[in-house]
């Protein structure tokens, strides 16, 4: 036995394997090795903890840590007396993590239709959102109103978030539209005054910086929270109350005229005020659904057209300060008819021998010209210039355009003669009713604001107290028993206008049926307090003349709106009843 266990026991002493030696080299490379990798790993914690750590700070915030933007609550509108135009309500909205809704389950199934409803969405709608399920953010609705936002939290599903944010409020809908306009999703103005004044509508943002998990729930705050700045309120000159009526009833004669649109501009005459700019059609500005341009479109200041008759008091007012003429200086207009540069001019009816008076009286194409060839090109340059014609309107509203006024230097004599009844020209309705504030304000052109202005405006002289004078009482002819615009007298107060109607551009040529028929004009004559500026585009129920299709809304409007700004009755005016025979000129 023991000569059996001694010959299977190993000698381990005396293996060759063991027994060789191992180089001293050998092991002091291997512990050389691991204390070098004890180093690189110290130096690369120095590196990361000392030398590098701004680096992987912001590496770590990028991937951990966001910043939350606090929105500024937007500014209200606000009309002349304090009310509200435009205004923000809080309004949700609702986004999700698609990865983390868990849809095979049929309870979550059944409240996300629940939520489909709850949006007014389809559901094929509502899912397409939620398709990729390899998406960590998407929006479902953006702004939706409280009530709904709280009863969609109320069904707690998981992966389904909601965002505080603010929309826009018109208490005052489509009677205002063109003058406030509107915001876009993301709260930035997009028309309007909410354009125009976008930056301080809007204020500041502010901001809060923060910790977040993989899910995107807030874990912890870092640093000061910057508290956002609000916007400020914008107070208009706009009377909400002169705006909605003088809207109203534009709507009323464009649908009685059966008219493709139209346009009612409202001037305060002593601050420069605008008072009321309406157009039509229109539309809700927090609805804009399948909108088009025509309802966008801020007509009185974004469309241009020959001014046509409106302007014959101006041809008539620069002679007088040129000091060619009188109120009482006769004018040969028979037999209606007057040929110049190949072209014949013609009015509706043989008025014989006028007074100037008489010429804006009847609206004489004839004695307008007449007139016009007292004075040189340059001149009338010079005045029509000088009333804003052909440039663009010094008003605080986005989309106001110049109008067309060639140099003088080109003008042809025909040309000169046609500018002497408002054709050749173009202008904006804003920019027709901003030229008569030279009359209605003792000849002084003022500037015009769409913000409130309490103060008399300082203009720019362009006629004298005395010529501006006469031109009113011309217009108050023009306006009264054997005028082209008898329609526009008021129960109460003294008018003075003049009524216009000019074929459509169509190309290099007029349309024979189609028509603009405009009114401006202003009350009371001897203190004017208002100017009001009509215009109706392509009247087809039979009538066109601007004495019958404009002036009837100039009253109406001139009269409401007088009595809504406390003005005194200067006289008693029975309206006279005027048949569709009235004379009037293009």
């Amino acid at each position: 036995m023991s000569r059996r266990s001694s010959s299977r026991s190993v000698q381990y002493t005396t293996s060759p394997l063991l027994a060789s030696k191992t180089p001293v080299w050998r092991s002091k490379f291997i512990v050389a090795g691991i204390a070098f990798g004890f180093l690189v790993l110290a130096g690369r914690a120095a590196y990361v903890q000392v030398i590098g750590n701004d680096f992987f700070q912001r590496q770590g915030e990028v991937r951990f840590t966001r910043t939350l933007e606090l929105p500024a609550n937007r500014g209200r509108i606000l009309d002349r007396n304090g009310l509200l135009l435009a205004s923000s309500v809080v309004a949700p909205s609702i986004w999700a993590i698609p990865e983390d809704i868990e849809r095979d389950d049929p309870e979550v199934k059944a409240k996300l239709k629940q939520v489909a409803r709850l949006l007014e969405m389809t559901q094929k709608d509502f899912d397409k959102k939620l398709e990729d399920e390899d998406k960590t953010f998407v929006w479902i609705k953006r702004q939706v109103d409280e009530p709904i936002a709280k009863r969609i939290a109320e069904l707690n599903i998981k992966g389904i978030y909601q965002r505080k944010e603010y929309k826009r409020q018109y208490p005052e809908g489509e009677a205002a539209a063109h003058v406030v306009g509107f915001t876009n999703v993301e709260d930035n103005g997009q028309e309007g005054i909410e354009l125009a004044f976008n930056k301080e509508l809007a204020g500041k943002a502010g901001a809060r910086r923060v910790i977040k998990d993989r899910l995107g729930r807030v874990v912890e705050g870092v640093g000061e929270q910057i508290p956002p700045v609000d916007g400020r309120d914008i107070q208009l000159s706009v009377d909400s109350k002169v705006q909605f009526f003088a809207y109203q009833k534009l709507r009323d004669a464009v649908t009685a005229n059966k008219a493709k649109a139209g346009s009612v501009v409202v001037l305060d005459a002593v601050t420069g005020e605008v008072l009321a700019l309406a157009n039509y059609p229109s539309y809700v500005p927090d609805k804009r659904q399948n909108l088009t341009g025509e309802q966008l479109r801020n007509r009185a200041l974004t469309d241009t057209f020959e001014p046509g008759s409106t302007m014959k008091p101006i041809t008539v007012a620069m002679a007088l300060e040129a000091g060619r003429i009188k109120p009482q200086t006769l004018i040969e207009t028979g037999p209606g008819r007057f040929s110049i540069g190949g072209f014949t001019i013609s009015d509706t009816h043989n008025y014989g021998t006028l007074t100037v008076e008489g010429v804006i009286q009847k609206s004489s194409n004839v004695g307008a010209l007449k007139i016009a060839q007292k004075m040189s090109p340059h001149e009338m340059w010079d005045t029509y210039t000088a009333l804003g014609y052909g440039q663009k309107p010094q008003l605080q509203f986005p989309g106001a355009v110049t109008g067309r006024l060639r140099p003088w230097k080109s003008w042809r004599p025909v040309e000169q003669a046609t500018m002497a009844y408002g054709y050749g020209l173009s202008a904006s309705l804003f920019q027709m009713a901003h030229s008569y504030t030279s009359f209605a304000h003792d000849g002084q052109l003022i500037p015009a604001t769409i913000l409130k202005s309490p103060d008399p405006a300082v203009g720019v002289k362009v006629f004298s107290p005395q010529n501006a004078l006469a031109v009113r009482k011309m217009l108050q002819m023009a306006a009264g028993p054997g005028g082209t615009g008898q329609r526009a007298q008021t129960i109460g107060y003294s008018v003075g206008g003049k009524s216009g109607t000019a074929h459509k551009q169509v190309g290099k040529g007029y349309a024979s049926n189609k028509y603009r028929s405009w009114f401006t004009g202003m009350a009371p004559i001897e203190k004017p307090r208002i100017i009001v500026a009509v215009m109706i585009d392509e009247p087809s129920a039979g009538q066109y003349f601007g004495g019958l299709v404009a002036a009837p809304v100039f009253s109406e409007v001139v009269q409401q709106t007088l009595r809504m700004m406390n003005v005194p009755p200067d006289m008693a005016v029975k309206p006279l009843v005027v048949t569709n025979g009235v004379e009037e000129s293009f």
